[in-house]
């Protein structure tokens, strides 16, 4: 409400509340006014009550009053100019209580505020050093994922070097297993010639046996051939078996590089099993050994 409210408005309505035969008060006045603070009106009614006394007292309003009717005005008057100063006492009480309570409401407020101030600046201080760290972290992450990324890159590198080396030497394999088995192929028909001629011999002695009263000389002869024949036959055998061998040790060597270079790949925690020797490599190793003996 309006503090500053002139005096004359507050008198017409302290008269207009007197109009209607009802005594004025401060919250009368106020209510009739629409407006004024209980402290404001209080004060100006205490003026008007003064007022009404000296227009009284000039007959004003009653010019002519009987002596006892003008003194029992006069003490109405009195006690009425009495109880509203009790009446705007009161009312200033009330009025410096509720602007006291306002203050003490308002200097909490302004405490809590100060205090929600300084924890927010506090807040936003901690914040900007988090801020400042996680920054400082995010460069040092991602100096490190570009580190990462050079080094995975390299390592692709050098893995698709080493995948081309791997293609390479597999070929190198493939076409040394080709050759190895073209060689088992040779030996193979080599034994089967041998085993035919063999028994083509042995159906020769037979057949000279029958006869060996009539050709012995032809037939000694004829052992003998057949004898140089088969060692020869023999020696070429060896001769075959010794190559195969060298190209089944030149395969395992082979192997054991590649092998080697397997382990070279891993991690080293895991161990390259060995490997069983190929069948035609075991086959060509039992000949070596049945020919040493």
């Amino acid at each position: 409400m309006a503090s500053g409210v002139p005096e004359h408005e507050v008198w017409a309505a302290a008269d207009a509340v007197l109009a209607r035969g009802e005594r004025p008060t401060v919250e009368r006045v106020r209510t009739e006014l629409g407006r004024g603070s209980p402290a404001r009106v209080g004060q100006l009614l205490e003026q008007w009550w003064e007022q009404l006394a000296q227009r009284l007292k000039g007959h004003a309003l009653l010019p002519e009053l009987p002596g006892e009717v003008a003194q029992a005005f006069t003490e109405a008057w009195r006690l009425a100019l009495a109880h509203a100063d009790t009446t705007a006492q009161a009312a200033l009480a009330e009025e410096h209580n509720r602007l006291f309570a306002e203050q003490t409401t308002l200097t909490q407020e302004r405490k809590l505020w100060e205090i929600a101030l300084a924890e927010a600046k506090a807040d936003l201080t901690e914040s900007a050093n988090k801020l400042a760290q996680a920054e400082l972290q995010g460069a040092e992450r991602q100096g490190l994922i570009d580190r990462l990324a050079a080094e995975v890159a390299d390592v692709r590198q050098q893995r698709d070097h080493l995948q081309a080396q791997l293609e390479h030497r597999q070929t190198e394999l493939n076409a040394l297993r080709a050759e190895h088995a073209t060689v088992q192929a040779h030996i193979r028909t080599v034994e089967d010639r041998t085993h035919q001629q063999v028994d083509l011999a042995r159906q020769e002695v037979k057949a000279l046996s029958q006869q060996q009263e009539r050709v012995h000389r032809e037939h000694t002869k004829r052992v003998n051939e057949l004898t140089a024949q088969r060692d020869a036959l023999q020696t070429a055998v060896r001769a075959a078996e010794q190559t195969a061998a060298h190209q089944a040790g030149q395969i395992a060597a082979l192997e054991a590089t590649i092998n080697q270079w397997r382990r070279t790949q891993t991690t080293g925690t895991k161990r390259v099993s060995h490997k069983t020797p190929s069948p035609a490599t075991s086959k060509v190793r039992e000949r070596q050994k049945k020919a040493t003996r």
